[in-house]
């Protein structure tokens, strides 16, 4: 019997029923690529006809394998057999990173690490595993293994145990070791430097270091804050509270204990520190550096007094010998002075004699072949006498030349005596009286 479809609705007939929103957006076409783990997995299964549950299971054991495999190949750790044979009673005194195989790790191991090692010591020595091979059912060293994974994968039993893990610890070099000396002792605070609440550490450093890195680290160190606590060696208080008294005295032992061991390690530190600085070869070199800039810094200083002293004292000579010129030119001019006024006076003795002596050259103006009498002579010096000593020096050595010139002219030698008095009464030094010899 056919099936007869239902008629469609009334309004999905009617055509004012349909409204457009919007326009529908042009195709694209697109390259379509057979990727992903999806498409792999329907290629493998086709290509090697495998259902859908085969598929899983296949690669669900080939996963394990690859695992198990993963884990087994990883660079194990040779096992040490005293460690194998540990009471695990005494797990204080167990190495933990050494049971899961992490010796060279350490405190620098990372919890994937530590969970990775974990597995593959389970898998190797679970007890089962053993018991189904024929070994010894013995879980001796599975619970030492059990009691490592506690420890560290727990962050403060972990930071408890790395507190006093010794073997994560680098000892430092004898002094009479050699070698490099940044080799040697960069190790050493490296590993000291995981005991630091303050985060980078300061490196040692080497020959280039400059000075305020080397005064930085040593700093850093001589002042270090570190977080070690020796909790981890802390004695087991009792659980049961029957005896509270002993609880409280274990606890008070303990913290004792802790601060000894504190400020034991700090002594150390401190030792460690005070013997790398004097052994650290660069504090000569910055000590000598120091040194010769005081030395220059002293020889710059006395530099400067040098040349102060030398400009002091060259100074002193330019004044002394600029005195000593002085005091030559001043005597110079002084015997010059002397000699120009010893000329000029001998000048003027001589000139005084040429004005004197003229008219007695002349026969005291008396006519030529006539004596002239005591009292012309005498009128006539005093003549002469008064016109030498009331003339200038400068009038005198004129006179004194007019008079030489005239030679012994009668008349020449009265006229340059009168012009010579003429000029002293012109001038006021002199009466026409004193010279009425003179006149013509």
């Amino acid at each position: 019997m056919a099936a007869v479809l239902p008629a469609p609705a009334a309004e999905r007939l009617a055509q004012d029923a349909f409204v457009a929103h919007a326009k529908l957006t042009p195709f694209v076409t697109r390259t379509i690529e057979p990727v992903g783990p999806q498409y792999l997995a329907h290629a493998r299964r086709a290509l090697r006809g495998r259902t859908w549950s085969e598929d899983e299971r296949i690669e669900a054991e080939s996963a394990v394998k690859n695992v198990e495999a993963d884990v087994v190949s990883e660079d194990e750790e040779e096992e040490d057999p005293a460690t194998l044979a540990r009471d695990p009673k005494e797990w204080k005194g167990q190495d933990h990173y050494k049971v899961l195989g992490l010796s060279k790790y350490r405190f620098r191991a990372t919890d994937e690490q530590i969970r990775r090692a974990h597995r593959k010591k389970v898998l190797k020595h679970h007890p089962d595993k053993k018991a189904a091979s024929g070994g010894l059912d013995d879980d001796g060293f599975f619970k030492c293994i059990q009691k490592a994974m506690e420890i560290l994968s727990d962050p403060v039993k972990r930071r408890q145990f790395d507190s006093v893990d010794e073997e994560a610890d680098v000892p430092p070099p004898s002094r009479k070791a050699k070698g490099s000396f940044y080799k040697q002792w960069g190790p050493v605070f490296e590993a000291e430097g995981r005991f630091s609440r303050k985060q980078p550490v300061p490196k040692l450093g080497d020959e280039t270091s400059t000075k305020p890195e080397v005064d930085g680290f040593y700093g850093f160190f001589y002042k270090f804050d570190s977080w070690r606590s020796f909790e981890y060696l802390d004695e087991d208080a009792p659980d049961d509270t029957d005896n509270r008294d002993h609880k409280r005295h274990v606890e008070r032992k303990n913290r004792a204990a802790r601060q000894r061991h504190k400020t034991e390690d700090t002594a150390r530190l401190r030792k460690l520190v005070d013997d790398c600085l004097a052994l650290d070869p660069r504090i000569k070199q910055f000590k000598d550096a120091e040194r010769k800039a005081k030395e220059q810094k002293k020889w710059d200083r006395d530099a400067d007094a040098r040349k102060a002293a030398e400009e002091a004292k060259k100074a002193k000579e330019d004044a002394e010998r600029k005195a000593k010129e002085e005091e030559e030119r001043a005597k110079n001019d002084k015997a010059s002075s002397k000699k120009a006024k010893e000329a000029a006076k001998n000048a003027k003795k001589k000139n005084r004699r040429t004005v004197k002596g003229a008219a007695k050259e002349v026969n005291y103006f008396v006519p030529a072949g006539t004596d002239a009498s005591a009292a012309v002579i005498s009128e006539v010096l005093t003549a002469v006498d008064a016109l030498a000593e009331k003339v200038d020096d400068e009038a005198l050595a004129e006179v004194a030349g007019a008079l030489t010139a005239s030679g012994v002219d009668s008349a020449a030698v009265k006229a340059a005596y009168a012009a010579a008095a003429e000029k002293l009464v012109a001038g006021g030094k002199a009466k026409a009286e004193e010279f009425a010899v003179f006149s013509v």
